[in-house]
């Protein structure tokens, strides 16, 4: 059995800015989402990683290496979702600019692209599941830490869970919490812990 801690990364300047989409935008980690990871790593302290993963942005890898004090192996597929249009701005600013991208977003995300011009849900679900069939296959059982972002993150749950992905928004994962779920040997899939305390 595989273990995963699913890790979101620590709170960055536009997470504190009413939530402005930050997409491939490579900011880092504020004071406080230096904090969060540190209270992470002290969560995690009893756990040893067979692995531990992210996505190549700066506060997705800055989360992974203190929380872990490993060594962090990069994945491009854990990258945050390509949000087009909505890139840097808020939900309050885009929506306004361009209404019809959000309402086709919030009606069928599998099909339709973030922001016009971005990304696919199915693009982005297929990609992050790859990368865990992969690892599955390196790490048929143990622990593994894998750091990513708030949008593939729970588009990939959501999807493993058999729900519409249009239903991802009702999955929450704060900054620096951690979900858990394994990965038996058949690969099947089980949530066992959501913004969880260890």
């Amino acid at each position: 059995m595989l273990n995963v801690y699913l890790l979101r990364h620590g709170q960055t300047a536009w997470n504190a800015d009413n939530n402005r989409y930050c997409g491939r935008t490579d900011i880092a980690l504020t004071a406080k989402g230096i904090a969060q990871a540190e209270a992470v790593r002290q969560q995690l302290k009893g756990i040893t990683f067979d692995g531990v993963y992210s996505s190549p942005l700066e506060r997705a890898f800055m989360t992974a290496n203190i929380a872990s004090g490993a060594y962090v192996k990069k994945d491009e597929r854990l990258i945050e979702a390509d949000f087009g249009t909505w890139e840097q701005k808020t939900k309050e600013e885009f929506i306004a600019e361009a209404p019809e991208h959000w309402h086709h977003w919030m009606e069928d995300p599998y099909s339709f692209r973030a922001g016009g011009t971005g990304e696919s849900g199915r693009e982005i679900v297929e990609r992050v599941d790859s990368f865990f069939t992969d690892i599955h296959r390196k790490h048929p059982a143990g622990n593994i830490l894998v750091a990513a972002h708030n949008g593939v993150n729970r588009l990939f749950l959501a999807y493993k869970l058999g729900m519409p992905l249009r239903n991802y928004r009702m999955l929450v994962q704060e900054n620096a919490s951690v979900t858990m779920f394994t990965l038996d040997a058949d690969g099947a899939f089980t949530l066992q812990h959501l913004n969880a305390k260890f």
